[in-house]
């Protein structure tokens, strides 16, 4: 206001005209991303929040229940396994892709051809789809997988790495593993290469072994970057679902029955459109507070670190 106390009439009138010119450009550029979120995800989530009070069976006209889906779906023994499953691939693979990841990054954080070679080789299988690799490893797992063939050439019983009910969780685990943490070795590496080399240096100086240097001054330097790991890995294996149908199906007898496979497997098939969209609200609800819940304690830890 000051600014314009100067200014003739005409100036005032000719500078709102700018900041107005310059409020539609902004608001021109940002229109086309508003509206694709607004379409793509905004609306489906509203409507899919409506679905969820409904009976809706994906035909007939549907009539609003209110809770009653949500109140069934904690009521629902198969929905309390399915949860069971998921908790424990999620925790359990997360754990391992990030820890391993971290591992494996830190063992080939040097620059040279032969750990460019064994990076490539640990990400090869996430540019793989995740249903091919259920299948190629089903093959291999079997009952009359090429393990399980191998072993009977030696007399040796068969292994039920997918048909006994621990065996197949342990493995289904186990393939998700594999199959993702090279996805958080190239996200640590990058991470590893930010990390100035004088620290490292002064560290070093002062007495510091390797260990002591990764512990103490190289994973706290990237804590962010595992947090963002971690996320993004709990996320995922919460909506763990392809790899499943190709490599267990659920089996043996819903022992590794995901609660998105419940979803898409069953309630979705059964014509239960109304409780499988409350369902599916739920986890996407779940996913976000975990999300959030995970950076928060992240960002805790580093306002305690810094003593802010």
């Amino acid at each position: 206001m000051v600014e314009l106390a100067g200014l003739t009439e005409a100036q005032r009138r000719g500078r709102n005209r700018a900041r107005l010119r310059e409020t539609a450009v902004s608001l021109g550029m940002m229109g086309p991303a508003v509206l694709l979120y607004t379409v793509m995800t905004v609306v489906p989530v509203v409507v899919a929040v409506y679905l969820s009070l409904t009976d809706w069976d994906g035909f007939s006209t549907a009539a609003f229940i209110g809770l009653d889906n949500y109140q069934h779906l904690f009521d629902d023994p198969s929905s309390t396994d399915a949860w069971y499953v998921t908790a424990l691939i999620a925790v359990a693979g997360t754990v391992l892709m990030v820890g391993l990841g971290l591992v494996y990054a830190l063992a080939l954080k040097a620059k040279s051809r032969t750990n460019s070679f064994f990076r490539a080789v640990a990400y090869f299988p996430h540019v793989i789809s995740a249903l091919i690799l259920g299948y190629l490893w089903a093959a291999i797992l079997g009952t009359n997988g090429a393990i399980n063939n191998t072993l009977a050439k030696f007399g040796i019983d068969p292994v039920g790495f997918l048909f006994d009910e621990q065996f197949a969780l342990v493995s289904l685990i186990a393939v998700i593993v594999w199959a993702g943490f090279g996805f958080n070795v190239v996200l640590f590496v990058a991470a590893l290469q930010t990390v100035p080399a004088e620290l490292l240096e002064a560290a070093a100086i002062d007495g510091a072994s390797k260990r002591q240097i990764n512990l103490r001054v190289v994973i706290p330097m990237i804590a962010p970057v595992v947090t963002v790991a971690t996320v993004l890995n709990l996320v995922g294996l919460i909506r763990a679902y392809d790899i499943v149908v190709s490599l267990t199906g659920g089996g043996p007898a819903g022992s590794t029955q995901t609660f998105t496979y419940l979803i898409l497997a069953r309630s979705f098939e059964g014509t239960k459109v109304g409780y499988a969209t409350a369902q599916a609200v739920f986890l996407m609800v779940v996913s976000a507070v975990l999300a959030l819940l995970v950076t928060a304690l992240r960002n805790r830890q580093d306002q305690a670190a810094t003593g802010s």
